[in-house]
């Protein structure tokens, strides 16, 4: 059997996000850190690499999928009550010590994540959303960034059978890249980790590009909705919050900003995990920046109505949640407000129909996707 670098480096193809360097290098532009990769060496993603001085990128294979409610990415402005088809690939241009995704993300940096890949093409994938109910496709679990051509390459094939498509992404991205992306994605999350470079630093990126990132979804006109999973002693201070959330009121006052709770995860084990009364603290510290939609995550029902969206205009709930649970949902089928009549920024869909699921999606038959033998 083969190892899983060269399981990785057997199914790639030449990608389309580089430039030609002198002395057989070349640099990529599929993230922020638009790494100068000498020949026969990997990005800091270790997933793209130089290979005769063309780089060859991931293709032909997924880390991972499951269908989740939307809600779960999350997306509450968003198709609500949809199953969304999530993808993950293997590696990450970052290196967070208390990532939740970390056997695909770190698998090809950490020996102890194992995370065997399964045989795909993207025609597979959309038949497997489709044959599951999916009506959004979404690339998630690791850095969808870096495995951007062969995103496209399945969000094309996703697009043409009618499904919605999104990222799920530190925003670590390049004008480059966000322009290739462009005409094929619906949706994004950004994870926006901190508003402090040193503590992006400490993760192995910088801030600027992931600020540039969310302004530049902005104006492409993608849906684009923010999570920040807020650390006890790493980015919770008052400060830090306020720049924060005034920068994304900056962009737009309607974009929609969680705050979720962080719990002992990977390597990082040290702080407290968050309690109600931060996530609380958060919110009153975005409606002080202007924002219009905040949201408190993973501590369902100690969170007052923050789980809930509610008209910005005349306070009237549209949407009760309880985690990732609809319970009522009041939007016109033209997205409004039934009340005064105020749109309600998000895409959402002609009707509701209803809450598919509540919890991870356990499909009435099996995927076809096979793995792919390998040996750590």
């Amino acid at each position: 059997m083969s190892t899983l670098r060269e399981v990785v480096d057997s199914r790639a193809r030449e990608g389309d996000l580089y430039e030609h360097l002198e002395g057989n290098r070349i640099r990529c532009f599929a993230c922020g850190h638009c790494c100068p990769i000498p020949e026969g060496q990997p990005g800091v993603c270790k997933v793209r690499y130089n290979r005769g001085g063309k780089l060859y990128v991931p293709w032909g294979y997924v880390g991972g999928i499951q269908c989740d409610p939307i809600e779960k990415k999350p997306f509450f402005h968003a198709y609500p009550g949809a199953l969304a088809y999530s993808f993950g690939m293997l590696g990450c241009d970052l290196h967070c010590s208390y990532c939740q995704n970390w056997v695909t993300s770190q698998a090809l940096r950490d020996p102890n994540a194992i995370s065997a890949p399964l045989d795909a093409s993207p025609q597979e994938l959309v038949r497997d959303a489709l044959g599951q109910g999916a009506r959004v496709l979404v690339s998630t679990y690791n850095e969808p960034l870096i495995t951007a051509e062969w995103a496209v390459a399945i969000m094309k094939e996703a697009r043409a059978a009618g499904l919605v498509t999104g990222f799920v992404s530190n925003g670590n991205g390049t004008p480059q890249v966000l322009e290739y992306l462009r005409p094929w994605l619906d949706l994004y999350k950004v994870d926006l980790k901190s508003f402090n470079d040193r503590h992006y630093r400490s993760l192995g990126g910088r801030l600027q590009p992931i600020l540039d990132t969310i302004r530049s979804l902005h104006k492409m006109g993608l849906w684009v909705e923010i999570v920040t999973l807020l650390i006890p002693g790493f980015n919770d201070s008052n400060d830090e919050l306020t720049g924060l959330a005034e920068f994304l009121a900056s962009v737009s006052p309607d974009i929609p900003w969680h705050v979720t709770a962080f719990h002992k995860d990977y390597k990082m084990t040290d702080p407290a995990d968050t309690r109600a009364s931060d996530l609380l603290r958060a919110v009153e510290i975005g409606k002080r920046a202007g924002l219009h939609y905040i949201y408190a995550g993973n501590l369902p029902g100690r969170v007052g109505q923050n789980e809930n969206t509610r008209c910005h205009n005349c306070g009237t709930t549209l949407i009760r949640r309880f985690a990732y649970e609809i319970e009522d949902y009041k939007i016109t089928e033209d997205g409004k407000c039934p009340g005064c009549g105020f749109l309600v920024p998000g895409r959402w869909a002609g009707h509701f129909d209803g809450q598919i699921s509540v919890r991870p999606f356990l499909p009435r038959r099996a995927s076809s996707l096979v793995t792919i033998a390998n040996r750590r």
